[in-house]
């Protein structure tokens, strides 16, 4: 694997405050650590102040009226009983942490076996000259399952291949990088990355007690990120072909000029990567047909035939019966990556035992550690924000507030999308963005009539859109040295330049998207309205 290394920046301007700002920012496991210190503060003036709100679902039981929320103070006894006491619990019943270790175990055998890796160089080293790019950038979307294979195979591969076919190569950087990373939300299947956010999102819901039936489904969605696929692909394909290689003017400089550094980078194309692939199709195949027997053979466990029994027929659907099936999807990636990892290692000499899998997986559990801690951290912001009852009371007038104005609930989601946005260029994490504005976001849009599931994609939208002009992405440094291999010249200024105009575009379209995809009321997902209302009414069951 290539390691970053850091160029000197050269930008100014807004992106260069950008830069300079977001350096100074801690890292995000102390932000969560700060932001828990402002959050006690907080508290106990909202205590002293006597904040309230009436709880849009749950009624006193003694008065029969809308059951009063109060700010709770964290310094208050049962608070700090509760912060020591359930420490373990508060940890360990984090949502987003068991789906994701879960979803991971199995993909890190996938990675690590080399089958992302020779899937992507396969498919792309297939594709025809004239449609180098599209390919290029519909397996760097399909890719983000991938993970750090996305970026550190692809991207170099990519380069690779536009030099070959007498193009570009930073052309084919950047069409990969922004399938990659600008479309780091789009995908044709769930994954880790839904796993992640929706556990987030249950956490929020759980937290504001607003609808204690909701629960996540990672496919929650799905038919809004095939969109953004659908949506986002020929968009890479006009800025790469018309936009971007036309700036950067013929390429003479052969097709091995940037090829040297490359032996990382390994182009699959013996009988061995094929013979791998061959079987991890089958093995896909099986778990496909595994689940398909699951649901519709006689006496399954995936559909729960009893699920309507009581409640009202015309509250009934198939969505409601096939609620096992959704739910199960976190094991059922689990053991697509797994078998198809394993059935490629096994074919292609990568894995030679069962021990070479274990290992594969304890290595993608070490991979984890930094994700720990920083569940840890935002595990209790988002657990302490519960106990304090400043979230609900913050969604209740936040709410209020968004009403009195008269926007309209499109447009509301549509400036979410560009807080998110904006917000990236400074906190290059995903979950640790999600964690911070879950906990409001969720709970208030839930008020005027937005799911959770249409929360996530709007978050998603803006997440994405400019991870790939942010000097703080993780990732950003690397590219710039790929960039180098063919251009020496080729500074962090011309790479966040040359990622501009993707950016500008995916936030337009996937922010309309958004926008459109609620104003016409489509399914976000299987069983996931993008509209929400409440439930009725009902005795609380709340701890005060």
């Amino acid at each position: 694997m290539v390691e970053a290394t850091t160029a000197t920046s050269t930008q100014t301007g807004i992106l260069g405050w950008v830069e300079r700002t977001g350096n100074k920012l801690p890292d995000p496991v102390f932000i969560f650590f700060y932001l828990i210190l402002a959050l006690v503060v907080v508290s106990i003036i909202a205590s002293m102040a006597g904040v309230s709100a009436l709880h849009p679902t749950a009624i006193d039981e003694a008065t029969g009226a809308a059951l009063r929320i109060d700010a709770v103070s964290l310094l208050a006894p049962e608070n700090i009983q509760r912060l020591w006491v359930e420490m373990p619990k508060t940890f360990t019943h984090f949502h987003p942490l068991g789906y994701v270790l879960v979803v991971m175990l199995g993909a890190g055998v996938a990675e690590r076996s080399g089958f992302f890796a020779a899937g992507m160089s396969k498919a792309v080293e297939s594709a025809p000259k004239a449609l180098l790019t599209p390919v290029v950038a519909l397996v760097a979307m399909i890719g983000n399952h991938a993970a750090d294979a996305g970026y550190v195979v692809l991207i170099p591969l990519a380069g690779i291949l536009f030099a070959a076919a007498g193009r570009h190569p930073l052309a084919g950087i950047a069409a990969a990088f922004a399938g990659v990373s600008g479309g780091f939300s789009a995908n044709i299947s769930p994954g880790q990355l839904d796993a992640l956010l929706f556990g987030i999102t249950e956490e929020a819901v759980g937290a504001s007690a607003l609808d204690p039936t909701w629960t996540a489904n990672i496919a929650g969605n799905w038919y809004f990120i095939t969109a953004m696929t659908v949506l986002f692909l020929p968009i890479i394909w006009y800025v790469t072909d018309k936009v971007i290689e036309p700036r950067l003017g013929p390429w003479k400089g052969g097709a091995t000029a940037g090829a040297a550094d490359t032996a990382d980078v390994a182009i699959p194309g013996d009988e061995q990567a094929s013979k791998g692939l061959r079987h991890a199709g089958l093995a896909a195949l099986f778990v496909i047909a595994l689940w398909l027997v699951m649901v519709f053979a006689p006496g399954t466990p995936l559909i729960d035939e009893a699920a309507c029994d009581a409640i009202p027929a015309e509250n009934c659907s198939i969505h409601t019966q096939l609620a096992p099936l959704y739910q199960s999807l976190v094991a059922a990636f689990f053991l697509l990556f797994l078998l198809t990892g394993w059935a490629y290692g096994r074919a292609a000499g990568t894995i030679k035992d069962h021990r070479d899998l274990v290992n594969m997986m304890a290595e993608s559990m070490k991979d984890m550690g930094y994700y720990l801690v920083l569940a840890f951290a935002a595990a209790h912001f988002v657990a302490m924000f519960g106990w304090s009852n400043l979230g609900l009371i913050t969604a209740v007038h936040g709410a209020a507030g968004i009403e009195s104005t008269g926007l309209p609930l499109p447009l509301v989601l549509g400036l979410m999308v560009l807080f998110a946005a904006l917000l990236n260029l400074f906190v290059g994490s995903a979950s640790a963005k999600w964690a911070l504005l879950a906990p409001i976001l969720v709970p208030m849009l839930m008020l005027l009539g937005i799911s959770p599931e249409g929360a996530t994609a709007a978050y998603r939208v803006g997440d994405s859109a400019t991870n790939i002009i942010t000097p703080l992405m993780v990732y950003f440094p690397l590219i710039l040295v790929f960039a180098q291999r063919w251009q020496k010249d080729f500074g962090l200024g011309s790479l966040t330049a040359m990622m501009l105009p993707y950016s500008l575009w995916l936030l337009v379209s996937g922010t309309l998207l958004i926008v459109g995809w609620v104003y016409l009321g489509i399914p976000l997902g299987p069983d996931a309205p993008v509209g929400y209302t409440l439930p009725e009414m009902a005795a609380p069951a709340i701890a005060q």
